[in-house]
């Protein structure tokens, strides 16, 4: 069975972010898969990179990921990321509620 190109393990239910966090999740996509571009309305979005290389996309500003980079998107803002790398690049991935 063939691995899935990006997988989200949500690590934290609804109740224990006493709904003020969307999500808190390891997210891991696979060599040449993109996390398309996407909008945060009334939210904030982090991604703390873990493993693996990628190129961030910050409201269309391209830019490297590497282990050990945070970015921040910040409420009204968009972004995507892709894995560049031979391995899968891992990230943490935080939604705050506005």
């Amino acid at each position: 069975m063939a691995q899935e190109p990006i997988t989200i393990n949500r690590l934290l239910n609804e109740e224990q972010m006493d709904h003020k966090l969307r999500l808190y999740a390891k997210v891991t996509i696979l060599p040449g898969e993109t996390l398309a571009f996407h909008e945060h309305h009334g939210e904030t979005e982090t991604y703390h990179i873990l493993s693996g290389a990628g190129e961030y996309d910050d409201n269309g500003k391209k830019v490297p990921a590497n282990p050990g980079d945070t970015f921040f998107c910040k409420d009204g803002g968009g972004h995507g990321i892709t894995c560049t790398s031979k391995e899968p690049l891992v990230f943490m991935a935080l939604i705050i509620l506005k």
